[in-house]
């Protein structure tokens, strides 16, 4: 009964999708209040059930109820409790309940917390929101119900994709569909807008909260697969330009200029049509995303679906909503109002200089990923776009931008002094020059772009510092009076601060460990010895043990740094035998922001075993960084400009409050 009710649960959402995306737009347009409050509590209702429907089948897989199709094909009995839960979301049918599950949760939380929305907008918002769900309520159900039976159940299931058995699951993708759903708040906003023909910077005040979480969220996903995909597949790689990855990361750039153009909006009630186009074409990316990843047109670790009638229906939701959106905008966007006017040389200025480089740089991402796509389709022909392409095309667009990153929030709004910006980051300036010198000393006729990478990147962490210094006085001020002044800073100041150093921190680990990482690649045998960055490490033995539902083989090395023991290393490689596969399970040593990396590969019939040994220096700072951007993000947000909502509104708009 546990499934039907879940299936039926989801059967009831939908219904409650198609009343909540119909009644408060005809409600709107007849200015019925009552027709119009029926978005809010359609909206929690829905909420209600689809957290039924997913509660249904975590209980279902929990039990290893081997009669449904769904745990079946992802479960085992033998697998720890926690790999039966999480690989919940660790198949197509599931992700995708989980997908309209955080929809709704973004739906509900509107409806619970936008009391100080006017009662039409939040009426609109609602209903486009619920046009996304009956979308994809009616995807699940027709080509991916995760609540299907077996007439004849078997007595055991075919488990998870081992690769999929890890930790890293648990957080990855609900964080990751955090953010890509999150930003469908934007976009229900932006379409909503539209609808009324109307955009202020209140607007921008209500919708920038929305994007922030979804932005937190995405970072801390793709940050979180990553690091996953770093010590889980055994390469000693962090990114690989693969389209899945590519596809979480165009939604932050877009993400990332959105939030930066509603600044603009909010503070100036500048760049509305912009603001609007970025708020369409960020979601349209997280959909393209969900595309790539459920079609079955690329084959990846990340992708699930293979059944090409699934790739028909998400490519018509596809058309359906950025069409639908896009044209909607072509209509509607010229009869907005443009904002105020600003000079070139203004933090507006910088802001709009950051949205240029950051979607010109979304834009070569989204062709190196889907040119080849396309040409296959057309030609036939199959070709590749790696890093070679990426790295020649994305990096290049990020050097001019974090040049310019320091100077935005020292210019004033609407006309800046750059020069007077420039002086106040004197001191970052030298604190850059000073990172290139000793680093070219060091490294002595190395690589000439690390020295200068590393000073660019010490430059955007001591610009964002001497912000904080200048907002405070600490240099110039009694130490008692800046620390009062820094007290009084909003809290967006402090997260604007910590948001740009972290991209500083990221990019120095990022050039630290493509430049000067060490590796050892080779077979070794129980006693055998090898040496890399300074470090002895000694192959101590190799046995086998037995885990829940695999067979291990485990490697002991130890590890001594100038003649004395510092650490044993026990990497392993593990069978599953349900599945008929492997996974490599790399043992890592951190010291301080730096990591010994050890995978193991095919053992050979003498006893040897081959390994792979890295030692990658400041490598945690990659991973580190974006934590950092995601504080500062979490900073922002607990702003009480952002918490208080936008100002009340008109006496015109105070009787439409009234009647909620």
């Amino acid at each position: 009964m546990i499934a039907e009710s879940g299936h039926y649960a989801l059967v009831l959402a939908l219904a409650l999708a198609l009343i909540q995306s119909t009644l408060p737009i005809l409600g709107a347009r007849w200015r019925d209040f009552a027709l119009m409050n029926v978005a809010r509590s359609a909206a929690l209702a829905q909420l209600l059930f689809v957290a039924a429907s997913f509660a249904a089948l975590v209980t279902l897989h929990a039990t290893s109820d081997f009669s449904v199709v769904n745990v079946f094909e992802n479960s085992h009995s033998l697998k720890p409790m926690i790999y039966k839960i999480t690989g919940v979301w660790g198949n197509h049918e599931g992700s995708m309940l989980l997908w309209v599950f955080i929809l709704a949760l973004f739906g509900g939380l509107v409806a619970a917390f936008g009391n100080n929305l006017p009662l039409s907008l939040r009426a609109h918002v609602l209903a486009v929101q619920a046009w996304i769900a009956s979308a994809f309520y009616l995807f699940i159900l027709i080509t991916s119900n995760p609540f299907l039976r077996i007439a004849n159940p078997p007595i055991e299931g075919r488990d998870l994709n081992p690769v999929l058995q890890d930790i890293g699951l648990a957080v990855h993708p609900p964080m990751l569909y955090l953010g890509y759903v999150g930003f469908s708040i934007s976009f229900s906003f932006a379409v909503a807008a539209l609808i009324e023909g109307r955009i202020d910077a209140a607007w921008a005040r209500w919708v920038r909260p929305w994007t922030l979480v979804a932005w937190i969220f995405l970072t801390l996903g793709i940050a979180m697969g990553s690091y996953w995909a770093y010590y889980e597949l055994g390469w000693g790689g962090w990114w690989f330009w693969d389209p899945v990855e590519n596809a979480s990361l165009m939604p932050w750039l877009a993400g990332t200029a959105l939030l930066h153009s509603a600044v603009v909006m909010e503070k100036r009630n500048a760049l509305k049509i912009w603001t609007i186009l970025l708020s369409i074409l960020t979601f349209s990316l997280s959909l393209l995303g969900t595309f790539l990843v459920r079609s079955g047109v690329l084959t990846s670790v990340h992708a699930f679906a293979t059944d090409p009638t699934r790739g028909v229906f998400i490519l018509l939701i596809l058309c359906v909503f950025i069409g639908g959106s896009l044209t909607l905008y072509a209509w509607r966007a010229s009869a907005l109002k443009q904002g105020g006017l600003f000079a070139p040389i203004s933090r507006e200025g910088a802001l709009v200089l950051n949205n240029l480089f950051l979607t010109t740089a979304c834009a070569t991402v989204f062709i190196g990923t889907l040119y080849p796509l396309a040409l296959e389709v057309l030609t036939g022909d199959k070709i590749s776009v790696g890093a070679p392409f990426f790295n020649l095309t994305f990096a290049p667009l990020f050097v001019p931008l974090l040049i310019a990153l320091p100077f935005g929030p020292l210019l004033a709004w609407k006309r800046g002094d750059l020069l007077g910006a420039a002086q106040r980051l004197s001191a970052a300036g030298i604190a850059a020059l000073i990172a290139i010198a000793v680093l070219w000393a060091w490294t002595r006729g190395g690589s000439a772009f690390a020295p200068l990478a590393i000073g660019l990147a010490v430059f955007v962490v001591a610009g964002a510092l001497s912000d904080l210094a200048e907002r405070t006085g600490v240099f110039r001020m009694p130490f008692g009076t800046a620390m009062r002044r820094s007290r009084g800073l909003p809290r967006s100041t402090w997260g604007t601060a910590f948001a740009h150093a972290g991209v500083g921190i990221a990019l120095i680990g990022i050039v630290c460990e493509t430049t000067w990482n060490s590796e050892y690649i080779g077979s070794m045998k129980p006693n055998d010895t090898t040496e890399i960055a300074g470090y002895e490490l000694k192959l101590a033995g190799v046995t086998q043990r037995q885990g829940p539902n695999f067979r291990e083989t485990v490697a002991q090395f130890a590890v001594s740094l100038d003649g004395k023991p510092l650490s044993t290393m026990m990497p392993s490689k593990r069978n599953f035998t349900t599945r008929a596969s492997s996974t490599t399970e790399a043992a890592l040593l951190t010291r301080g922001a730096s990591q010994l990396y050890i995978s193991l590969g095919e053992a050979a019939a003498d006893g040897a075993i081959a390994v792979r040994i890295y030692h990658k220096p400041l490598v945690l700072l990659i991973w580190f960084g974006p934590v950092l951007m995601a504080f500062g993000g979490m900073l922002s947000l607990s702003d009480r400009r952002l918490r208080v909502g936008a100002p009340k509104p008109a006496k015109a708009m105070r009787g439409l409050q009234a009647a909620e």
